[in-house]
């Protein structure tokens, strides 16, 4: 198989869908990659890197997506890029689609079998291929949500630990899954007090079984959350129902009596966001201000950390390349039902029940499109 790896062009976005080191194992295996040039500049990866694993470094992605069976990326194709799919044609990457009907109308229109990293699942029912960015992603909320309590960035000045004889800020984590576990550990770290909330108590009780006394552990009810969101000085929302759209768990209304200066990172974005004022923003404009609470809603905070996030996830999505390009997308499907929960859009038609119902489409079962 022939697979292609454009570089990408969402703003501020560094990493790549394809390591040196994954492409030389792909080649072994006797296919062939088509790599952009500069595709892993923002990993420090050259032409010449790629070049010694084996593969063509072609000058635009016009090439790529001309030359290639399957495209592997990272980050959701742009729209100028979805022109340039075809019938067929598999594309792998993170789409995110429940939030964006304007991308699903293109992928429709394209043909192409769109398999989305977000939604391939394991045998312990978890999703390996998010799990990776959602780890950095928990991780870095509490290094943004520090800078954006600061003064300079629009917060009400304070700093998370605090000092002697003054009080440490109160973060209140939404979500007890992989970015909510993440974003604690660093959060207990920073001296912070700090408070995650879950409808899972399975969760609750693995985080208090980590962390201890370090953290409260508060079960999800709309008093609940409303009482800790309107005490925090950081609200960090990590909460996800897998390929659908977030729940609007920070409503407008108390927004309005949230603390002057109080922070919003919502890694739930990209799935449209956890805060009914959440917008998608960019690491150039990460952040804006409603009713005097900070919001940060990059849509690809790993991106900031390139190197990191895209080593983390070629060591999830490798076996998945590879068995896409040994099998084809159908066979491969038809083996691997983990792989299968991933194709999201195929012939035509959406095959991720939650992404149809998001976006009002019908939804056609996944074995009908296999054949």
């Amino acid at each position: 198989m022939k697979i292609g790896v454009p570089k990408e062009i969402k703003v501020h976005e560094y990493r790549v869908g394809l390591t040196p080191s994954s492409v030389r194992e792909v080649v072994d295996r006797g296919h062939s990659v088509l790599v952009q040039t500069q595709a892993g500049a923002g990993i420090g990866a050259t032409d010449a890197d790629y070049q010694r694993a084996g593969a063509t470094i072609v000058g635009g992605a016009a090439e790529v997506f001309a030359g290639a069976d399957m495209i592997v990326k990272v980050k959701e194709p742009q729209a100028v890029e979805r022109r340039m799919l075809r019938e067929g044609q598999v594309l792998f990457t993170y789409l995110h689609l429940a939030p964006d009907p304007e991308q699903a109308r293109d992928l429709l229109a394209s043909g192409a079998a769109c398999i989305a990293y977000e939604t391939v699942t394991s045998p312990a029912r978890g999703l390996p291929l998010l799990a990776p960015m959602s780890e950095v992603a928990g991780r870095m909320s509490v290094q943004a949500g520090a800078h954006c309590l600061e003064r300079a960035a629009g917060g009400m000045g304070i700093l998370l630990g605090g000092v002697a004889g003054v009080a440490p800020a109160r973060i209140v984590i939404l979500g007890a899954g992989v970015v909510g576990r993440n974003a604690a550990q660093m959060a207990v770290g920073s001296g912070a007090q700090v408070v995650v909330i879950d409808k899972s108590t399975e969760a609750l009780r693995h985080l208090d079984a980590m962390l201890g006394s370090r953290v409260m552990t508060i079960f999800s009810n709309r008093d609940n959350v409303e009482r800790e969101v309107l005490r925090a000085d950081l609200v960090i929302s990590g909460v996800l129902v897998p390929g659908a759209a977030a729940p609007k768990l920070v409503t407008r209304e108390m927004l309005g009596r949230m603390k002057n200066g109080s922070v919003i990172v919502d890694v739930a974005i990209d799935q449209g966001g956890s805060a009914e004022t959440s917008r998608p923003t960019t690491h150039a404009e990460p952040t804006y201000v409603v009713d005097g609470v900070v919001h940060y809603c990059v849509a690809n905070m790993p991106g900031a950390v390139p190197r990191t996030s895209t080593y983390a996830l070629n060591n999830a999505t490798l076996p998945f390349v590879m068995a896409l390009a040994e099998h084809g997308w159908r066979e491969a499907l038809r083996r691997d039902p983990h792989l299968k929960a991933g194709l999201n859009i195929a012939a035509g038609k959406v095959t991720y029940r939650e992404v149809a119902e998001a976006l009002g489409l019908a939804f056609t079962a996944v074995d009908a499109v296999l054949g």
